[in-house]
């Protein structure tokens, strides 16, 4: 089989530097590449899981050079999973953008900085080394700072402002962990470090940690380093939002955080339960500060908090149960809460209002966006039959398990507090009285609401065939964090 990993980064990287020429030509055939790319990706790693073998593993070694000295691309269970993740939402954010790019000028440099975006997180997932993941990192991460100002108002000027200090003060924290790691290591690769930290490192290794847990940790917008998101998230155009919330957050920081943390560095009982209390304290600040929020993307972000936050405490209980269930919410989140974010765009777009007061009525007048919209909040309040009730429960019924009843509890509460939020979302948007001011309003463009029965149809098919699923996606990436720092010998074999 031929090995197309370098193809994840190279062909965005290409498609990015195409754009502004096409742009001059046409500016539809920027659509049409950007949709191309973006799909092309999709299926190819899509089609990863027809060819590859059963225990998921591919490396790449970037002109023929053997680890740990050389460069190499990894695919494993967790980075496959993270892959098809990323590039399955861009797929739909950049089927969506053709029409709501009406809204904006310079369409070109749009897609030049997506696919840039895209290129860096894809490269995050796939590199073994930790000098390229910094470095796609930071590709990723320009591009969004660039994007959340995109509008260039004076509200997304001063939140990606915001956004670029904490994200580069989150870089400067990684690139010291790295520095010291390559200090006491002699080496960049991620196997060859985990084989060859010093047992003795005790005061090195925990001070690493420290480094990695908050710069990850303001990457993946963990309570208290969040302050960036809940201006970043709403300034943005809507479904640079969803990438946002969606993927970004999560291959920059959640992903990053696993990989490095269980890998390389290994688990601790100690930063287990650092984990689990960081995840609660996401799970139950976020949801509690957007019940308060009248705009509704605001809202929306105060809610990417508090999910990642199920997120980090499933997979801070570091049991099969509880891995398993925060990787399955990893996705789930990324369907209901890209779509959650697209509905808000859809809304905007027709109505020219983010306020919940302004709105209502709305389920008349736009039924794609409503429907749509109404089953991605019961999927994130966790309600049955959608995806986000299956995760939440593995999450719930594994703390359980692991006797951490406490945690459990809150997991329950976070969802009930989420459930209240969502139906004030339903009631001042989409019903209530219609104001005289919105009778002309009409559902979006019939192309964003493709993106958004696409996505609503995968949070209901999720929450179905959920086992399938979970056998074929889910697990061989809970295995790849379970293996711990046998990733080593995994990667490296007998060298």
């Amino acid at each position: 089989m031929i090995n197309f990993l370098p193809m994840f980064v190279a062909v965005p990287l290409g498609a990015a530097f195409l754009m502004p020429l096409l742009y001059k030509i046409d500016r539809r055939l920027t659509d049409l590449l950007g949709n191309l790319t973006t799909f092309y990706l999709l299926a190819a790693s899509l089609a990863l899981y027809f060819f590859l073998p059963a225990d998921h593993l591919m490396i790449y070694r970037v002109g023929g050079w053997a680890p740990p000295v050389g460069i190499i691309l990894v695919l494993d269970g967790l980075s496959h999973f993270l892959l098809l993740t990323v590039n399955l939402i861009a797929a739909l954010a950049t089927l969506y953008s053709i029409s709501y790019m009406n809204l904006y000028t310079s369409r070109g440099k749009y897609y030049t900085l997506f696919m840039l975006m895209v290129a860096g997180m894809n490269g995050v997932v796939l590199t073994g080394d930790l000098f390229n993941l910094f470095v796609f990192l930071e590709i990723a991460a320009i591009a969004s700072y660039a994007l959340v100002a995109f509008g260039c108002e004076s509200e997304e000027l001063e939140a990606s402002f915001k956004y670029l200090v904490m994200g580069s003060v989150a870089s400067t924290l990684v690139l010291f962990g790295i520095a010291l790691l390559y200090g006491l290591t002699g080496t960049l690769n991620m196997a060859d470090i985990a084989r060859s930290l010093p047992a003795n490192a005790g005061a090195a290794r925990a001070l690493i940690t420290v480094l990695f847990l908050m710069g990850f940790g303001m990457k993946s917008a963990m309570v208290p380093f969040h302050a960036w998101l809940p201006d970043a998230h709403p300034s943005a155009p809507a479904p640079i939002s969803a990438m946002l919330s969606g993927v970004l957050i999560k291959a920059l920081g959640v992903y990053a955080l696993v990989r490095i943390l269980f890998n390389v560095l290994g688990m601790t009982p100690q930063l287990s339960y650092i984990l689990m209390v960081l995840g609660t304290l996401s799970l139950l600040g976020g949801v509690l500060l957007a019940i308060g929020q009248w705009d509704l993307k605001r809202l929306l972000a105060y809610h990417s908090i508090s999910q990642i936050g199920y997120v980090i405490l499933g997979i801070g209980l570091a049991t099969p149960l509880g891995i398993m269930g925060g990787l399955f919410h990893l996705f789930n989140h990324a369907l209901f809460k890209s779509l959650l974010f697209l509905n808000a765009g859809s809304v905007e777009y027709r109505v020219g209002t983010r306020e919940l007061k302004e709105m209502g009525g709305l389920a008349k007048k736009m039924p794609v966006t409503w429907a749509t919209s109404l089953m991605a909040s019961l999927s994130i309040s966790g309600l049955p039959p959608f995806n986000g009730f299956w995760s939440k429960l593995f999450i719930i019924l594994a703390c359980v398990q692991a006797g951490r009843l406490w945690f459990a509890l809150a997991a329950v509460i976070g969802s009930l507090l989420t459930l209240a939020s969502f139906l004030k979302v339903q009631k001042y948007a989409f019903f209530e009285r219609l104001p005289s001011r919105l009778e002309a309003v009409k559902e979006a463009p019939w192309i964003m609401g493709a993106a958004m029965i696409v996505l609503a149809g995968l949070c209901l098919s999720v929450g179905i065939l959920f086992p399938y699923l979970i056998t074929f996606l889910v697990n061989p990436a809970a295995a790849a964090v379970l293996n711990g720092t046998g990733y080593s010998r995994l990667i490296l074999g007998g060298l």
